[in-house]
């Protein structure tokens, strides 16, 4: 049994992962976001919720107590800041092990039409910040699996296939529920995909864009 930190507790993935942990594993879950309100605890004997702002550092190196693993679900304009805040809390709480959801894109490491699109549709200043954050992650000393999907769905099925840091990436789009599958693997076997960037895909989903598009 592992603790776990949620770091943006209410975003979808997150959600999906948390109830995916509390009905197949024993681990405790610490959910940490900026408006508690907002956040229904499903199992108050394995669940600790924490408000708080992810680029505060003290207030993560508080949260961070008893921690085994970071699972970080963040993503505003503030994503770089909120990479270097983390880094740092987690290092001076000498806790090692990092799940970052990013995006894909960040290596231009998607390829063809599809490439073409995705760069368009995120052009404006999206993927510069994701990309710094990464960055971040990367140059640290930690324990990190960056995981990068790609346009997310809300089906209702987990189906997925992975790609690595230097591979062009693969499909168009994803479910979130597949995202969530990826993160509580990585909780339950954290020895897996140190230190590596995953691109994530729903297989046979190739094409100029998503089909929802």
């Amino acid at each position: 049994m592992s603790h776990v930190l949620i770091l943006g507790a209410n975003g979808q993935i997150a959600r999906l992962a948390e109830q995916q942990l509390l009905s197949t594993t024993s681990h405790q879950l610490t959910l940490f976001l900026r408006h508690a309100s907002r956040l229904q605890v499903q199992d108050p004997s394995r669940e600790t919720v924490i408000e708080g702002d992810a680029t505060d550092v003290a207030a993560l190196k508080a949260a961070l107590t008893g921690i085994d693993i970071v699972y970080a679900n963040l993503g505003n304009a503030q994503i770089e800041k909120q990479a270097q805040s983390v880094v740092a809390a987690m290092d001076q709480a000498g806790v090692k092990r990092l799940i970052w959801i990013s995006t894909l894109g960040i290596y231009d490491e998607v390829p063809g039409k599809f490439g073409a699109w995705n760069h368009a549709q995120l052009d404006g200043g999206y993927l510069e910040p994701y990309t710094a954050a990464a960055k971040v992650i990367e140059d640290s000393d930690l324990a990190y699996t960056i995981i990068r999907p790609a346009w997310l769905s809300n089906k209702d099925i987990v189906s997925y296939e992975i790609t690595h840091r230097h591979d062009a990436f693969k499909g168009t789009e994803v479910s979130r529920k597949s995202i969530a599958d990826v993160v509580v693997k990585l909780i339950d076997d954290p020895s897996k995909a140190q230190r590596d960037s995953l691109g994530v895909n729903q297989p046979n989903t190739d094409g100029d864009k998503p089909s929802f598009y």
